[in-house]
């Protein structure tokens, strides 16, 4: 990691919370640049499990339960 780096990671931790929540945001979404591609693996994706559940292969939990562990 260079110096640069250092120091503008060192000034956004004196910020706050909200204005890092604000930056963190921001870098994530910067990330984000779906494609026609990704959309289509992630579509092949969903159908297959779609289908693993339909034939029984893929067990589901139910939302509540799910849920409840991050209570």
């Amino acid at each position: 990691m260079g110096e640069d780096v250092k120091a503008i990671i060192n000034q956004a931790l004196e910020l706050s919370s909200v204005e890092r929540a604000i930056i963190a945001e921001q870098l994530l979404l910067s990330l984000d640049s779906p494609t026609e591609e990704i959309d289509e693996v992630w579509a092949k994706e969903a159908e297959a499990r779609i289908k693993a559940y339909e034939r029984g292969d893929l067990q589901s939990t139910p939302m509540n339960e799910v849920f409840s562990k991050y209570e």
